[in-house]
């Protein structure tokens, strides 16, 4: 049973002392994924997340004849044990120049990345293509580097549909690829230069402040390529929003803790725990350079914060799932919030909110942020949540696991069990 259109979340009665059990990283589960079929020998990840974008990856890699077999996690429904029979930089299936092997990637910017610099190493031509979002979103300094690196890519305006003619590695071929708009175009090169024989060099920025293409570099240099096993991490983005929740209703007493902890330093949002620790709030936080995903987090918390804060460096979120900048802040000024956007810089001040109708953009992100202010706000209403399944199909249950309440708008009803999944 799928989430309802319109949910209202009813904040919880009294103190919450509780334990939130994390999910997988969705960032690094379909890093490995990558890793996994180009290994020599078989591979297990173990903890690894099971959503829409981890799904659309293994559905792509099982579609290009890699023997991929999925089972049960036992510490977390979310996850799953996955053993990927790797192809040692070899992809199993291709199509012809005209008849591609069509490979749909959803609304995964990660598969819609990552995929297109391994197909490279096949020997035959590939369609990807995805959601209509995914085909605005930017992909043209990813497919320029492909192509500085010998191979064909047929795209009429330089982003997905796209057509990828593999032939296989081409050691010693040197590319720059630019981030400026996506840390992850570097990522992608990086995940295959072994298997290709690639050289890399990224620009548009201080590789210092890449925080995700640090996570691949040291994924490539840990992973277990000649075969074995590979732990992933619990997810520091979907923890941000339960140390949220726990800054939110710390006043009231008790306490929400996540587990296990991500303590690596392989994610960047790590460093939120950082954010909301006791008189710890800061004046300016840089999407950049402090905090990747869970700025967004910070960002609707922060009208509860003691001094007026600035976000800065918000670009990127403009060119993501949704143009996330605007949705924040239409949708907290919807709650009361007083809000100011200047460039691609929010302004929060200090004030009181108030409940309200919360357009999700069918973007996972908002509908969680949103969903944490609902423990604290009462009123707060979320419209088509299922939207969270792209990256923590369980979050609502979570959610209930506080003693908040998840309320079918339409019927009235307290959800509970299987209907709370998305």
């Amino acid at each position: 049973m799928q989430l309802p259109e319109l949910i209202e979340i009813v904040p919880p009665a009294g103190k919450v002392d509780a334990t939130v059990v994390l999910p997988g990283s969705k960032s690094i589960t379909n890093r490995a994924l990558i890793a996994a079929a180009l290994a020599s020998r078989p591979v297990t990840l173990r903890g690894a997340l099971w959503s829409e974008d981890t799904q659309a990856m293994v559905d792509c890699l099982a579609r290009l004849g890699f023997g991929v077999r999925v089972g049960s996690d036992q510490a977390e429904p979310a996850n799953r044990t996955i053993e990927v029979q790797g192809g040692g930089g070899k992809i199993p299936n291709a199509g012809a120049p005209d008849k591609p092997l069509e490979l749909f990637v959803e609304n995964a910017g990660t598969a819609a990345r990552f995929l297109p610099a391994m197909l490279c190493l096949g020997h035959g031509s590939y369609g990807v293509s995805g959601v209509a979002r995914m085909h605005e979103r930017p992909q043209a300094a990813l497919l320029e580097a492909l192509r500085q690196l010998g191979y064909r890519i047929d795209s009429p305006n330089d982003r997905l549909p796209a057509v990828i003619h593999g032939s296989g590695p081409k050691p010693g071929a040197a590319c720059k690829v630019s981030v400026a708009e996506s840390s992850q175009f570097a990522s992608a090169l990086l995940l295959c230069a072994r298997a290709g024989g690639w050289n890399v060099k990224v620009t548009g920025a201080n590789e210092d402040e890449l925080p995700y293409v640090d996570m691949t570099r040291r994924l490539v240099e840990e992973f277990p390529f000649a075969g074995g096993s590979y732990d992933i991490e619990a997810d520091a983005s979907g923890a941000s929003y339960f140390w949220g929740a726990d800054w939110l209703l710390r006043r009231q007493g008790g306490r929400i803790a996540v587990a296990p902890v991500p303590k690596s330093g392989m994610q960047a949002d790590q460093k939120f725990l950082d954010l909301v620790a006791e008189r710890a709030w800061l004046p300016s936080y840089s999407r950049r350079t402090d905090l990747a995903d869970s700025i967004m987090t910070a960002i609707v918390l922060a009208p509860f914060a003691e001094r007026p804060t600035q976000f800065t460096d918000l670009g990127r979120l403009r060119v993501q799932e949704c143009e996330r900048v605007n949705a924040l802040r239409s949708e907290l000024a919807k709650c009361g919030a007083k809000i100011e956007e200047s460039g691609d810089t929010l302004r929060i001040e200090p004030g009181a909110l108030h409940g309200a109708e919360i357009e999700t953009y069918n973007d996972h992100r908002v509908a969680m942020c949103f969903a944490m202010l609902g423990l604290k706000v009462p009123g707060i209403r979320l419209r088509k949540p299922a939207c969270v399944r792209k990256t923590f199909p369980n979050f609502f249950a979570k959610l209930a696991g506080l003693g908040a309440g998840v309320r079918d708008v339409a019927t009235g009803e307290l959800l509970s069990g299987n209907s709370l999944l998305a």
